[in-house]
Protein backbone atom coordinates (compact mmCIF):
# COMPACT_ATOMS: atom_id res chain seq x y z
CA UNK A 1 0.00 0.00 0.00
CA UNK A 2 2.76 2.54 0.46
CA UNK A 3 4.63 1.70 -2.21
CA UNK A 4 1.51 2.61 -4.24
CA UNK A 5 0.99 5.92 -2.63
CA UNK A 6 4.71 6.48 -3.15
CA UNK A 7 4.35 6.07 -6.83
CA UNK A 8 1.21 8.11 -7.08
CA UNK A 9 3.14 10.40 -5.50
CA UNK A 10 5.99 10.55 -7.84
CA UNK A 11 3.83 10.67 -10.48
CA UNK A 12 1.64 12.84 -9.44
CA UNK A 13 5.10 15.49 -8.52
CA UNK A 14 5.68 14.93 -12.38
CA UNK A 15 2.26 15.84 -13.50
CA UNK A 16 2.41 19.34 -11.98
CA UNK A 17 5.92 19.79 -13.00
CA UNK A 18 5.99 19.38 -16.20
CA UNK A 19 2.13 20.88 -16.87
CA UNK A 20 3.35 24.05 -14.66
CA UNK A 21 6.46 24.10 -16.99
CA UNK A 22 4.68 23.66 -20.13
CA UNK A 23 1.37 26.13 -19.34
CA UNK A 24 4.41 28.84 -18.34
CA UNK A 25 6.29 28.53 -21.57
CA UNK A 26 3.06 28.62 -23.62
CA UNK A 27 2.22 31.89 -21.63
CA UNK A 28 5.32 33.78 -21.86
CA UNK A 29 5.68 31.90 -25.32
CA UNK A 30 7.78 34.34 -27.23
CA UNK A 31 10.12 35.28 -24.16
CA UNK A 32 11.06 31.65 -24.24
CA UNK A 33 11.52 31.04 -28.02
CA UNK A 34 13.90 34.55 -27.59
CA UNK A 35 16.14 32.76 -24.48
CA UNK A 36 16.37 29.77 -25.72
CA UNK A 37 17.29 31.27 -28.89
CA UNK A 38 19.81 33.06 -27.05
CA UNK A 39 21.63 29.34 -25.82
CA UNK A 40 24.92 28.71 -27.35
CA UNK A 41 23.90 24.90 -27.74
CA UNK A 42 20.42 25.27 -29.65
CA UNK A 43 20.05 29.04 -31.04
CA UNK A 44 19.78 26.97 -34.73
CA UNK A 45 16.26 24.90 -33.48
CA UNK A 46 14.91 27.22 -31.39
CA UNK A 47 11.91 27.75 -33.17
CA UNK A 48 11.06 24.07 -33.33
CA UNK A 49 12.01 23.29 -29.60
CA UNK A 50 10.01 26.08 -28.52
CA UNK A 51 7.27 24.23 -29.17
CA UNK A 52 8.69 20.59 -28.77
CA UNK A 53 9.59 20.88 -25.09
CA UNK A 54 6.49 21.89 -23.84
CA UNK A 55 4.52 20.01 -26.06
CA UNK A 56 6.61 17.25 -24.52
CA UNK A 57 5.89 18.13 -21.34
CA UNK A 58 2.17 18.17 -21.69
CA UNK A 59 2.35 15.05 -23.35
CA UNK A 60 4.41 13.07 -20.50
CA UNK A 61 1.87 14.55 -18.28
CA UNK A 62 -0.52 12.93 -19.73
CA UNK A 63 0.71 9.35 -19.88
CA UNK A 64 1.15 9.53 -16.29
CA UNK A 65 -2.68 10.51 -15.66
CA UNK A 66 -3.41 7.41 -17.58
CA UNK A 67 -2.73 3.99 -15.35
CA UNK A 68 -2.01 2.14 -18.91
CA UNK A 69 0.33 4.51 -20.10
CA UNK A 70 2.29 5.08 -16.51
CA UNK A 71 5.17 3.08 -17.08
CA UNK A 72 5.74 4.71 -20.73
CA UNK A 73 5.63 8.04 -18.85
CA UNK A 74 7.98 7.19 -15.94
CA UNK A 75 10.37 6.34 -18.94
CA UNK A 76 9.90 9.42 -20.26
CA UNK A 77 10.28 11.80 -16.99
CA UNK A 78 13.58 10.11 -16.73
CA UNK A 79 14.67 10.74 -20.11
CA UNK A 80 13.31 14.51 -20.42
CA UNK A 81 15.12 14.93 -16.66
CA UNK A 82 18.01 13.72 -18.22
CA UNK A 83 18.22 15.81 -21.21
CA UNK A 84 17.72 18.85 -18.98
CA UNK A 85 20.09 17.37 -16.49
CA UNK A 86 22.93 17.02 -18.99
CA UNK A 87 21.97 20.42 -20.74
CA UNK A 88 22.11 22.36 -17.42
CA UNK A 89 25.81 20.36 -17.04
CA UNK A 90 26.72 21.32 -20.60
CA UNK A 91 25.76 24.84 -20.52
CA UNK A 92 27.28 25.77 -16.77
CA UNK A 93 30.75 23.98 -18.38
CA UNK A 94 30.13 25.38 -21.99
CA UNK A 95 29.30 29.28 -21.05
CA UNK A 96 29.54 32.66 -19.34
CA UNK A 97 26.11 33.81 -19.78
CA UNK A 98 23.57 31.66 -20.03
CA UNK A 99 20.26 32.64 -20.55
CA UNK A 100 17.40 30.59 -18.17
CA UNK A 101 14.31 29.34 -20.72
CA UNK A 102 12.69 27.48 -17.65
CA UNK A 103 8.99 28.42 -17.07
CA UNK A 104 7.22 30.15 -13.39
CA UNK A 105 9.35 30.50 -10.44
CA UNK A 106 11.91 27.45 -11.58
CA UNK A 107 13.27 30.70 -13.52
CA UNK A 108 14.43 31.59 -10.61
CA UNK A 109 16.40 28.96 -9.13
CA UNK A 110 20.40 29.50 -10.07
CA UNK A 111 22.01 27.10 -12.11
CA UNK A 112 23.62 25.64 -8.92
CA UNK A 113 19.83 25.14 -7.84
CA UNK A 114 18.57 24.07 -10.84
CA UNK A 115 21.17 20.76 -11.30
CA UNK A 116 20.12 19.77 -7.47
CA UNK A 117 16.41 20.34 -8.62
CA UNK A 118 16.65 18.11 -11.99
CA UNK A 119 19.07 15.46 -10.07
CA UNK A 120 16.24 15.02 -7.37
CA UNK A 121 13.41 14.42 -9.93
CA UNK A 122 15.85 12.28 -12.11
CA UNK A 123 15.94 10.01 -9.07
CA UNK A 124 12.38 10.47 -8.54
CA UNK A 125 11.85 8.83 -11.90
CA UNK A 126 14.51 6.07 -11.05
CA UNK A 127 12.13 5.41 -7.96
CA UNK A 128 9.28 5.67 -9.81
CA UNK A 129 10.38 3.10 -11.97
CA UNK A 130 11.38 0.78 -9.95
CA UNK A 131 8.35 1.32 -7.62
CA UNK A 132 6.05 0.55 -10.78
CA UNK A 133 8.15 -2.40 -11.75
CA UNK A 134 7.69 -3.87 -8.29
CA UNK A 135 4.11 -3.49 -8.48
CA UNK A 136 3.64 -5.01 -11.76
CA UNK A 137 5.79 -8.27 -10.52
CA UNK A 138 4.08 -8.70 -6.72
Amino acid sequence: MLRKIVLETICLLFILLFVYTAVSKFLDYENFRAVIGQSPLVTRFAPVLAIVVPVAEIAIALLLVIPVYRRVGLYASFAMMMLFTVYIIVLVTLSEKIPCSCGGVISRMTWTQHLYFNIVFVLLALWGMWLYTKSVHT
